[in-house]
């Protein structure tokens, strides 16, 4: 298991071989989705920033994409 601490400024080091792992590099950005009491931790992709309503959870069903899906 690959460990790091959390700084009192809620920040960490992501180690060298998660780093390695997912490909990351200096200004890449990291996804994080929670699944019940683990989170998974991702290679961010260029899709989720583009989406306007990929930060707002609650518009984010089958049924909202189709409604706005021609705006």
């Amino acid at each position: 298991m690959i460990t790091s601490k959390l700084t009192s400024k809620a920040q960490t080091t992501i180690p060298q071989s998660v780093r390695a792992a997912l490909h990351l590099k200096e200004g890449d950005e990291i996804a994080y989705h929670i699944e019940k009491d683990r989170v998974v931790l991702t290679r961010a992709t260029t899709e989720a920033i583009e989406d306007p309503f990929g930060t707002f959870s609650e518009w984010h069903s089958d049924a909202d994409r189709q409604a706005y899906a021609g705006l």
